[in-house]
């Protein structure tokens, strides 16, 4: 499986954001502006905390087994394989609804005199902090769950070319 890059997580964020922002600019001309719910930061954390338990119980598992405890219990290849396809995913669609909620968030900076507008800035901050929380966790279960190298493998590939 290949490792998230930042540039790819970071390309995402900024043209979303970008997206949004003149969105929010065309959609505000019109009169109105679509609400930045109070539950999106709210579950974007209750993500990241799932994949830092995650995480943080596989590389304990993985640490007993590594220190031969009595009775610890191994990691089932599957069972990393799809925390870290879950991590990989949420890592990805947390980029984009940064960016969408961060340039919803930089639009709405110009009104923070306005009470109502004031707080959706502020639910969008939230987010945009929560999605990030996400990438980190991600970031982490995706070296948690990393193979060591086979040096093996490095040497005669290395002698070969």
């Amino acid at each position: 499986m290949k490792q998230l890059r930042l540039r790819l997580l970071a390309g995402l964020f900024v043209g979303a954001g970008v997206l949004s922002w003149g969105a929010a600019r065309l959609w505000d001309s019109l009169g109105t502006l679509p609400s930045v719910p109070i539950a999106a930061p709210i579950v974007l954390a209750a993500i990241a905390a799932v994949l830092l338990a995650a995480a943080l119980s596989i590389r304990a598992r993985l640490r007993a087994q590594r220190e031969r405890r009595p009775g610890a219990k191994g990691v089932e290849p599957l069972m990393a394989a799809r925390a870290l396809v879950f991590g990989q995913a949420s890592a990805l669609v947390a980029s984009l609804v940064c960016g969408l909620y961060g340039g919803t968030g930089v639009f709405l900076l110009g009104s923070l005199d306005v009470p109502p507008r004031r707080d959706q800035a502020i639910y969008a901050g939230f987010a945009v902090l929560a999605g990030v929380a996400i990438v980190a966790a991600a970031l982490f279960l995706e070296r948690v769950c990393r193979l060591p190298d086979d040096k093996d493998n490095d040497r005669h590939g290395a002698q070969a070319a």
